[in-house]
C-alpha cells in the first residue's frame, strides 16, 4: 500500500479515537443528569451521544480493515469497508430515532416532565460546546483527508448540536410552565436525527453501488484535446471521494506503432490525473479509428464483367 495512504488511515484512526473519548464523556454526563431529573429529552440526547461513541468504535474497526493492502481477493484494496462503516453509522442513527420517538410519546401520554435545575442547564451548555468543537475538528479532518467516514461521523455529531439546542429550549419551556414541551421537542429531535441518518446512508450507498464520480462529458472533452486522440468514449468512473478509478476508450490512427499508441495512453492518464488528483488509477483502451466514409476508394464499375440479359 502507498505510504501516503497508510499515513492517511493512521490519522483517521487517531481522530476517531480522540472523538470517541469526548463522545462518551458527554454521553455519560447527559444520561446521568437526564435520569436524575426525569427529562426524556436530556436522556434521549445522552443515548444519542452514546451511539455517537459506538459509531466511533465501528469506524475504528472499519479503518483497521480498510488500511490493509490489496490482496488476491481484494485487488482494489479494502477502501469500501470505510463506506460500510458509514452505512453502519446510518443504521445506528435509525435505532436512536426509534428510541427518541418512544421517549417522546411516553413523555406526552403520561404527562411526565423533568425537574429543571441551573446545574442541569450548565451541563447541557458545556456538552454543547464540546459537541461544536468535536464536529468542527472532525469535519475539517474529513475534508483534509478526504474520508467519507469522518465526514459522515461529523454530520452525525452535528446532529448532536441540534439536539442539545432543542433540549435546552425544552428545559427553558418546562421551567416557564410548559411541561409537555419536553415531549414535543424530543419529536423534533427525532426528525433531525432521521434526516442526518438518511444523508449518511445515501452517501454510503452511492459509494458501494459505484455511482459515477466524474462527469463523462467533461472527461471526453479533456481527452479529445490530447494530440493524436481522434475520439474518446465510454468513460466510466467509480470509487470514493479520495480514491477514484476511471476507465475509457480512445480511438487513434490505425497506422500508429504499439509504442506510440502506448505513449499516447500514458499521456491520457497523466491528463486525467492532473485535472482530477483524486483519480488513483486509469485504464485506457486503445482502438483504431475507423476511416471516414469519404476516404473509401470508389468502385470502378467499368471493369465489372457484363451481365447476360435476363430472360423473361
Amino acid at each position: 500500500m502507498d505510504a501516503s495512504l497508510i499515513e492517511r488511515n493512521r490519522k483517521i484512526r487517531i481522530v476517531l479515537a480522540t472523538i470517541l473519548v469526548a463522545n462518551w464523556a458527554v454521553a455519560l454526563a447527559k444520561v446521568v443528569f437526564g435520569l436524575t431529573s426525569g427529562s426524556a429529552a436530556v436522556t434521549a440526547d445522552g443515548l444519542h451521544s452514546f451511539i455517537d461513541g459506538g459509531s466511533n468504535v465501528l469506524g475504528l474497526v472499519a479503518m483497521s480493515v480498510a488500511s490493509r493492502p490489496a490482496d488476491e481477493d481484494h485487488p482494489y484494496g479494502h477502501g469500501k469497508f470505510e463506506a460500510l462503516a458509514s452505512l453502519g453509522i446510518g443504521a445506528m442513527i435509525g435505532i436512536a430515532m426509534l428510541e427518541l420517538g418512544r421517549m417522546a410519546l411516553d413523555s406526552l401520554l403520561h404527562d411526565r416532565h423533568p425537574q429543571v435545575t441551573p446545574f442541569m442547564v450548565g451541563v447541557m451548555v458545556v456538552t454543547l460546546a464540546i459537541n461544536l468543537t468535536v464536529t468542527t475538528i472532525e469535519r475539517r479532518q474529513g475534508e483534509k483527508l478526504k474520508s467519507p467516514l469522518l465526514l459522515a461521523d461529523a454530520r452525525h455529531t452535528l446532529s448532536d448540536v441540534a439536539v442539545s439546542l432543542a433540549v435546552l429550549l425544552s428545559l427553558g419551556l418546562v421551567w416557564l410552565g410548559y411541561p409537555k414541551a419536553d415531549g414535543f421537542v424530543t419529536l423534533v429531535v427525532m426528525v433531525v436525527v432521521a434526516r442526518v441518518g438518511w444523508g449518511i446512508v445515501k452517501q454510503a450507498v452511492g459509494i458501494l453501488s459505484d455511482t459515477a464520480r466524474l462527469d463523462p462529458l467533461k472527461v471526453e472533452a479533456l481527452i479529445r484535446a490530447v494530440p493524436g486522440v481522434h475520439s474518446c468514449r465510454d468513460v466510466r468512473s467509480r470509487g470514493m471521494e479520495g480514491t477514484v478509478y476511471v476507465d475509457l476508450k480512445i480511438e487513434v490512427d490505425p497506422q500508429l506503432t504499439t509504442a506510440r499508441a502506448h505513449a499516447l495512453a500514458d499521456e491520457v492518464e497523466q491528463r486525467i490525473q492532473a485535472a482530477h488528483p483524486e483519480v488513483v488509477d486509469v485504464v485506457v483502451h486503445v482502438e483504431p479509428a475507423c476511416p471516414p466514409a469519404s476516404a473509401t476508394a470508389p468502385v470502378d464499375r467499368s471493369q465489372s464483367p457484363a451481365r447476360d440479359p435476363v430472360q423473361v
